[in-house]
């Protein structure tokens, strides 16, 4: 067993390990991660702390010394470039999982509400209405088949939708899904 000896080191000597070490550290650092930021990054930290520790670290053999410590420093970078990404992820799907849930609302809650404020209404103004968005006739046509004005018609729909409008006031998001379904779907 090799007796272990502390480096003291001067800053001519420290040029030559970093003159003789960076290219070789550099191409085993590539097998690990292509980015040259990174690498160099990772390099200058390892001569570094063997500048700042020339006084305490004990080293045998200076090649192993470099190139273990460059293995190690760009293995915890990855770990921890792999957290990251992880808790990045995780936080962006709470936050889509948190808005979906704020921005989406149950398709058969809406259906019964509409269906609620449909039968809600009056019962000439719930014909027009059902006459218009469920069987697809025309004022027109409305106007014709009840023998009424056209004019008629366009006051009961206007009304039949504020009414339905009114009745889902609570949230802004159905009120535009209600909208969306009544003038799009229909």
């Amino acid at each position: 067993m090799k007796d272990n000896h502390k480096l003291n080191i001067d800053i001519k000597s420290f040029r030559q390990y970093y003159d003789l070490y960076y290219e070789p550290l550099s191409r085993f650092l590539n097998l690990y991660t292509q980015d040259k930021a990174i690498i160099e990054d990772i390099l200058q930290e390892v001569f570094m702390k063997l500048w700042e520790g020339r006084d305490v670290i004990e080293v045998d053999y200076m090649k192993t010394y470099l190139f273990r410590a460059a293995k190690n420093r760009v293995l915890n970078y990855l770990r921890d470039e792999q957290n990251r990404h992880y808790l990045l992820e995780k936080w962006f799907e709470q936050q889509l999982d948190e808005r979906s849930h704020k921005d989406c609302f149950n398709m058969e809650v809406f259906t019964e509400k509409l269906s609620n404020a449909v039968n809600a209404l009056p019962a000439k103004c719930r014909e027009i209405f059902l006459l218009s968005r469920y069987e697809h006739l025309s004022y027109q046509q409305i106007a014709d088949k009840l023998s009424i004005s056209v004019k008629t018609v366009e006051a009961q729909m206007g009304s039949a939708l504020k009414r339905i409008k009114d009745s889902f006031s609570s949230s802004l998001f159905i009120l535009l899904g209600i909208l969306f379904y009544l003038y799009f779907i229909f």
